[in-house]
């Protein structure tokens, strides 16, 4: 697929989001100061400021002479980059793939996104469109590699498009800095009168590289396309991701259901075409009052079929807030897996795990009550009991050993809870216990099996476990912590139950 990416330069990005947040000082004068060497200076200057003749760079105290009622505000530090980061979160729901161009500008990958507004221009319109209307003077371009595109958004008219294999006619007019070249560069090009692209791309690059460095032919193949140039985006792309802008803003649950259920049609069709399957997804749905709301679902086993998976979505879809109106939603598979051969087989009930049946089934349970409501243990190469087993929440993970063929409680505690005991000494079980105020009587016991810690890794003494039957037919799982001391009782716990 041809890469696609538009450039986005906010002429005046300080002054406009001022205005933005300051309603009252639209039209005024008003400029950002920084300090340099104990002077107020003008870093930033607001449209009507200009219009005065105050620029950056001036002198505050000159730049109040042109203007009496110019008002002044202090820079915040890493304001600019602050302020780009919140209307980058703000482009995610135009593409997956958004990075910062600091001091002023964004890059957009939008390769494959254009279709689902129409086309480009119906893309770029909608995107300039938004962002003028929150107050933003700004120029875009659209182009095959983020150096054409920076350079159109800046040097040529406002929200251009250059088709794929356009871009040197596109860049011959421009001047030199619109190769994103160092000033002194630019400085001495125009002292050699080659005053635009045109008058040196074709020149022998031995030359080029010899009189003005190599940076200047990196930036002419990366505007080209002959480059790659990578970019740094502010959420790494998910690679299985779908997205669906809306005709009017939806406000209804209903609405929403029908959207989810597109995108889980072309979603699923591609899983199943790769055969993966989810494991776990999110839907974005982002307002038109700039707010983005989400719902998640996990599955315990990688599902490509659209019809469960809608049924776990819809458990949630009462839990998104539309307010004014959702105006595109974003699909996002963020974890998927190779799909097992014998799920092709949906509804066979002999698949074990495998069964797909089996697995639909618990994630509708875990939809309704939770998360860790349903656990699968697998067992470790650990004599510990703590250490002995590992939760995991895939059916299709295959345990590295068998279980212990020593029997073992169905019902571990998490803790060993202490009990008070009367026993025959020295390695006999106990006659009773009492635990949390109760007497057990014990008819039966098997034991001692005892269970060293790793020495290495964990200090502390042995256990000697005892399985004992009490008087009303429970049984549990009790142990002695070390060895018999006359002088110094031992401690004793309960650590499980049997069913």
């Amino acid at each position: 697929m041809e890469q696609r990416y538009v450039s986005i330069w906010f002429r005046h990005l300080l002054t406009d989001w001022m205005a933005i947040r300051t309603p009252a000082l639209t039209g005024t004068a008003f400029v950002f100061t920084t300090k340099d060497r104990g002077r107020n200076m003008v870093s930033h200057a607001s449209a009507t400021a200009q219009s005065a003749g105050i620029a950056p760079g001036m002198l505050l105290t000159d730049a109040r002479a042109r203007v009496n009622a110019l008002q002044d505000f202090e820079l915040p530090e890493n304001q600019e980059t602050h302020i780009l980061q919140k209307i980058a979160n703000w482009c995610l729901r135009f593409t997956p793939a958004v990075a910062l161009d600091a001091p002023d500008g964004l890059l957009l990958n939008v390769t494959g996104c254009a279709h689902l507004w129409g086309g480009e221009a119906a893309y770029l319109s909608d995107l300039m469109e938004k962002l003028t209307a929150f107050g933003y003077i700004l120029n875009a371009g659209m182009a095959p590699s983020p150096g054409s595109a920076w350079a159109i958004a800046r040097f040529g008219s406002a929200s251009q498009i250059i088709p794929n294999g356009d871009q040197l006619k596109a860049l011959l007019g421009l001047p030199p800095a619109a190769l994103r070249l160092e000033q002194h560069t630019v400085n001495r090009l125009y002292q050699l009168g080659l005053e635009r692209i045109e008058d040196f791309i074709k020149m022998p690059r031995p030359m080029l590289r010899r009189r003005f460095g190599p940076l200047l032919l990196t930036r002419i193949d990366q505007a080209l396309g002959y480059e790659a140039e990578p970019l740094t985006y502010i959420q790494p792309p998910v690679p299985y991701n779908e997205r669906l802008p809306c005709l009017e803003p939806i406000m209804t649950a209903t609405g929403v259901t029908i959207a989810l259920e597109r995108l889980l049609e072309h979603l699923c069709a591609r899983l199943q075409a790769e055969g993966q399957g989810l494991r776990k997804a999110t839907l974005l749905a982002y307002r038109i009052d700039g707010k983005t709301i989400s719902i998640q679902i996990t599955s315990n086993h990688a599902s490509s079929h659209a019809a469960h998976l809608l049924h776990l979505f819809s458990i949630r879809i009462p839990q998104l807030e539309p307010g004014p109106g959702i105006e595109t939603f974003v699909l996002q598979a963020e974890r998927v897996q190779p799909v097992a051969s014998t799920q092709e087989g949906i509804w066979r009930s002999n698949g074990g795990l495998q069964d797909v049946a089996i697995a639909e089934m618990l994630d509708r349970v875990t939809a309704k009550l939770g998360p860790n409501v349903i656990g699968r243990y697998m067992p470790q190469a650990q004599h510990w009991p703590e250490q002995s087993y590992r939760v995991t929440d895939s059916l299709t993970d295959n345990p590295s050993i068998a279980w212990p063929e020593k029997l073992r409680p169905v019902s571990l505690l998490a803790k060993p809870q202490p009990i008070t005991v009367t026993a025959p000494i020295p390695d006999y079980p106990p006659m009773l216990f009492i635990m949390n105020g109760k007497i057990h009587t014990i008819k039966k016991a098997d034991g001692p099996e005892r269970i060293e810690r790793a020495w290495w890794t964990d200090a502390g003494e042995h256990r000697d476990y005892y399985i004992v039957e009490d008087h009303e037919g429970r049984r549990f799982w009790i142990f002695r912590l070390g060895h018999y001391d006359p002088e110094k009782p031992a401690g004793w716990f309960v650590h499980g139950y049997f069913p």
